[in-house]
């Protein structure tokens, strides 16, 4: 009966293992975040290239890139905030501070996603436009924002640059160069990923101020007044800022008619949370934030890329 017992024992252990590392390698990725930021580059791709001239292959490629890019800087970012990380109750159990891989293991993933992505980019696109802006993307994103975090309460809006970056990657891509009309897509990253980031701010407020990290909501000492209308605020200008694909002609006024409410609809809860700050308006924000930028996302690609590849 030992025997048997020791028998079934030891291969479930042989085949854990494993298995635990790779979902440890994968949760170094953040593959949320890297998901999110692969749909913008898509959308900028998309309504890059042009019509006569649109590639799929080079999607994929630059899919590819961006996202090993991407996945890079994400582990990175978990190994110089690991003690940091150690401190927080969310992300103690993540694999570095939990003890599951090695400080050097992590760091030498991180670095051959991130030049691997780069040098992918630089050799499977006719332009290298997309590789510097991939590369500009990563290094801010480590190099900058990561240690800002500890720094001064300005990282959201310093950091909110390389997260704006990923659609101008798209358009590199399918066109070689950069034009006002992907900063239009630019802007409206950049200012979405304020009250988006003060609302998660928010909610984790406390696990930050534990972790030393020098976010608003933890050095806010008016009741949180600041937070919600910085929240508040920030949407404002988005609502403006919204229109801007039209205004360059990146897009058109379906576009404009379908996306002004999305806007009015995420400020409406972004004052909310102005007024009544607590955890359950601060995840209406949140929640907002994703259902807008998925809604004027869909619309860009609806009316400033379909109508060309359907003749209208």
């Amino acid at each position: 009966m030992r025997a048997s017992a020791m028998a079934t024992v030891e291969p479930i252990t042989e085949t854990v293992v494993p298995k635990l590392r790779v979902a440890d390698y994968v949760e170094l990725t953040k593959p949320r975040i890297a998901t999110m930021a692969l749909v913008t580059v898509a959308v900028g791709f998309l309504l890059g290239a042009p019509t006569a001239e649109f590639r799929a292959d080079l999607l994929v490629h630059t899919l590819i890139g961006a996202g090993m890019v991407a996945a890079g800087g994400s582990a990175l970012n978990h190994w110089l905030e690991r003690r940091a990380d150690a401190r927080m109750h969310r992300t103690a159990n993540r694999p570095l501070p939990a003890g599951r891989v090695t400080p050097a293991e992590v760091v030498a993933f991180g670095v051959a996603l991130g030049v691997g992505g780069v040098a992918y980019l630089a050799l499977m696109l006719p332009s290298p436009a997309a590789a510097i802006a991939a590369a500009l993307t990563g290094v801010l994103y480590v190099a900058v924002y990561t240690p800002l975090k500890r720094m001064t309460t300005w990282n959201t809006v310093i950091g909110a640059v390389p997260g704006a970056l990923p659609p101008v990657i798209g358009w590199c891509a399918a066109r070689g160069d950069v034009t006002p009309q992907v900063w239009s897509l630019f802007a409206i990253l950049f200012v979405w990923q304020l009250p988006h980031f003060y609302s998660i701010a928010w909610l984790y407020r406390h696990d930050y101020a534990r972790g030393g990290m020098k976010m608003l909501p933890v050095l806010d000492h008016s009741d949180g007044r600041l937070t919600g209308w910085a929240t508040a605020l920030t949407c404002g200008v988005l609502l403006f800022v919204t229109a801007a694909p039209t205004a360059v002609g990146a897009a058109g006024w379906v576009y404009l008619v379908g996306a002004i409410p999305f806007a009015v609809w995420f400020l409406a809860r972004c004052v909310r949370f102005a007024m009544v700050r607590n955890d359950r308006t601060a995840r209406t924000v949140l929640r907002g934030s994703l259902v807008y930028l998925l809604g004027v996302m869909a619309l860009l690609v609806a009316d400033g890329v379909l109508p060309r590849y359907l003749g209208n």
